[in-house]
């Protein structure tokens, strides 16, 4: 019998016609035969992996209510505490020192440096530096005027000395130059005329004889044998490399096609199936192991139940609490109503006698220092306490005397 139910081949699942969803119906491709092989491995491999793998799941799952016990009864509680003393050791000293020490440090070295640097560089700014820049720049604005004033009587001097003596003399030395050179250019064309025609006859020519007689001959003939050359090593080495190809193909290439093709494949293809099959068998048997796990852990929380919880609530509702209760009736409502009567007594008693303490102050100060001054009433023209306005009394700009 399978362990997971499947449905059968060729078989439609048929769908109430109400609990279908609004949206479009998406269409499942039918699976794919399964082979022998798969059904006959299975079930063997399912049992064994279940087999197996409940133990550890049991133990998985004990290990996680344990942890989940310790996290909540220790770990928490625990760092909540360490959390709670490192503020106190670390935190709080450091706020206590920047609140209280440091801030009002710096608030007193700000102000003790105000009253120090900054006010007396700011007199000393106002009323030192300012009225010495302004004599300085004062000065310096004197001093630059002539030597503005300076400055355009030599500009006009060395403009007149440009004008009327540089300017003729050198009009007079560039027509010179002028000259000079019109002569060395007519010299210079016809010496490269000369040179010219010499190398023309005597270097261009015979070497142009050479290269159209000798060289191009020769170059053509040289490069005819090396084409034939490279054309024969071509040849050469195509040969070899195609006896080199087909040895390759047949010695090495067909026989790892051949074991690919013929036992890898195969091999793989069964690997496949095995370890699909191993892996869906571990993902069934870790299913099935958590709902027995589940219902162990129920088995024994129900027994926890009866044999300790049970027990110790039945003691506690029918023992614990009627004791308990006859101690509160008893024992400790009277004792509170005492103790509220004991305080309540007690402050009576204390504002009795802070009410005598303020009478005899009040009587000692009067004694050396006589009764306070009664503030005297002042006419406004308006009715005292309830009686009612009338014409004499009236406050109006129209009425008054």
């Amino acid at each position: 019998m399978d362990l997971e139910k499947r449905p059968r081949e060729g078989s439609e699942t048929r769908v109430d016609p109400r609990e279908r969803p609004a949206g479009p119906v998406v269409r499942r491709e039918p699976e794919a035969p399964e082979g022998c092989l798969a059904v006959a491995i299975r079930i063997p491999v399912r049992i064994v992996v279940l087999v197996l793998v409940v133990p550890v799941r049991m133990l998985w799952d004990a290990l996680v209510v344990a942890g989940r016990f310790l996290n909540d009864t220790l770990l928490r509680p625990l760092g909540r505490a360490l959390l709670w003393l490192g503020r106190a050791v670390f935190v709080w000293p450091f706020v206590g020192l920047w609140r209280y020490v440091v801030v009002p440090l710096g608030k007193a070295l700000g102000w003790l440096g105000h009253v120090l640097l900054v006010v007396p560089l700011v007199w000393l700014y106002r009323y030192v530096l300012t009225p010495v820049g302004h004599a300085i720049a004062w000065a310096a604005r004197g001093v630059a005027s002539g030597a503005g004033w300076i400055a355009r009587g030599v500009g006009a001097a060395l403009g007149w000395v440009y004008a009327w003596l540089l300017t003729p003399v050198g009009h007079a030395v560039m027509w010179v130059l002028k000259g000079i050179g019109a002569g060395l250019a007519a010299l210079g064309i016809g010496v490269w005329t000369a040179v010219a025609w010499l190398a023309k006859y005597l270097v261009l020519v015979p070497a142009l004889w050479l290269y159209t007689w000798v060289l191009a001959p020769v170059g053509r003939a040289v490069a005819w044998c090396c084409k034939g050359l490279v054309w024969l090593l071509s040849t050469i080495v195509t040969g070899i490399g195609t006896a080199l190809y087909w040895i390759a193909r047949i010695l090495f290439v067909l026989p790892a096609l051949a074991l690919w093709r013929w036992i890898l494949t195969p091999a793989g293809r069964v690997l496949a199936v095995v370890g699909r099959e191993v892996w869906d068998a571990l993902g069934h048997a870790w299913r099935v192991a958590g709902h027995i796990s589940l219902a162990v852990g129920r088995l024994l929380g129900t027994l926890f139940r009866w044999i300790f919880v049970e027990p110790v609530r039945w003691v506690y509702r029918s023992v614990l609490t009627p004791v308990g209760h006859v101690v509160r009736d008893a024992v400790l409502r009277p004792v509170a109503e005492a103790a509220r009567s004991v305080r309540r007594t007690t402050r009576q008693a204390l504002a009795a006698a802070r009410e005598s303490v303020r009478q005899a102050r009040a009587d000692f100060r009067r004694m050396l220092f006589g009764e306070p001054r009664q503030p005297q009433p002042v006419d406004r023209r308006e009715p005292s306490g309830r009686e009612p306005r009338t014409l004499g009394s009236s406050t109006t700009a129209l009425t008054k005397d």
